[in-house]
């Protein structure tokens, strides 16, 4: 089998580059769907829809398991997938497959705690708040799913998430580093205004954020944290290979990536982030 990386587009890049250093003789399929691009903004309903449609692309194209490298999809489809869509899809495939998301291991690495935990809830006064900052598509915010399962588990964290309308929309399009800063910045700015200061902690919880990480921390103060969701996804996904032998990553190092938009070489931007030249193949 190969493991297949999903996202609406070059976001899930930034998770798809530290999995092939992670498991290097292992086999990945990437697929984005950059005609659909970006989801953030779209209804929930058709989110599903397109994430049910990339999944079922790489299951056909040899993945038996595939990696949700989209928040917003991960938000808004997986459990819905999961729960409704998977089990009747696996009988009729005659195999297993499976989803994952990166939403799960963020949480954990921003918690300190596995996802099965819970927090007694004692009504104790919190001395000291953690204030993290998640910075976000809109599809994601609306969902509040960083807010309510970080809740479940520390009291002490107070989770504040800032929607970024246009961000993936202008990383996917090679915007300029200018342009692209002073929307980083602005967010950052918003985000603090709202909170009354900056936060202690931050969330890059759109994966084409990572393609910007050295903009965000520029416009954070000098040493805010950030939590990495390819490094949380990479340490999650080798968890999960260790309890399910059942699910064989290959050992032939292939790299196919894929694209429901234009075939052929990306933009400067993603270049630079990948480190050479990167071309897609159509879907």
């Amino acid at each position: 089998m190969a493991i297949g990386v999903f996202d609406s587009g070059v976001g899930g890049l930034t998770v798809h580059h530290r999995l092939v250093e992670r498991f290097p003789t292992a086999d990945f399929i990437y697929l984005a769907d950059q005609t659909n691009a970006p989801y953030g903004g779209r209804p929930g309903e058709e989110i599903v829809a397109l994430t049910r449609a990339g999944c079922e692309q790489l299951f056909a194209a040899g993945c038996d398991l595939v990696v949700l490298a989209c928040n917003t999809a991960a938000a808004v489809a997986l459990r819905r997938l999961q729960q409704t869509w998977l089990p009747g899809y696996r009988r009729e495939l005659g195999r297993s497959v499976n989803v994952l998301g990166i939403i799960v291991p963020t949480i954990e690495a921003a918690t300190g705690l596995p996802w099965e935990h819970e927090a007694e809830r004692r009504g104790d006064k919190v001395e000291k708040l953690d204030v993290l900052g998640v910075f976000c598509t809109p599809a994601t915010a609306a969902s509040r799913v960083y807010e309510i399962e970080i809740d479940k588990r520390r009291q002490d964290v107070a989770v504040f998430s800032e929607p970024c309308p246009d961000l993936a929309r202008m990383i996917e399009t090679g915007v300029g580093a200018v342009e692209l800063a002073i929307d980083v910045e602005k967010h950052v700015r918003a985000l603090a205004t709202r909170i009354g200061r900056a936060p202690d902690r931050a969330i890059l919880g759109c994966t084409h954020y990572e393609i910007v990480a050295d903009m965000f921390r520029a416009a954070l103060p000098a040493g805010t944290p950030l939590i990495h969701q390819p490094d949380a996804t990479a340490d999650a996904l080798a968890r999960y290979l260790e309890r399910h032998p059942e699910f064989d990553p290959g050992r032939g190092g292939v790299r196919r990536f894929l694209t429901t938009g234009r075939p052929g070489a990306q933009h400067s931007l993603v270049e630079t982030f990948w480190g050479a030249p990167l071309t897609f193949e159509a879907a």
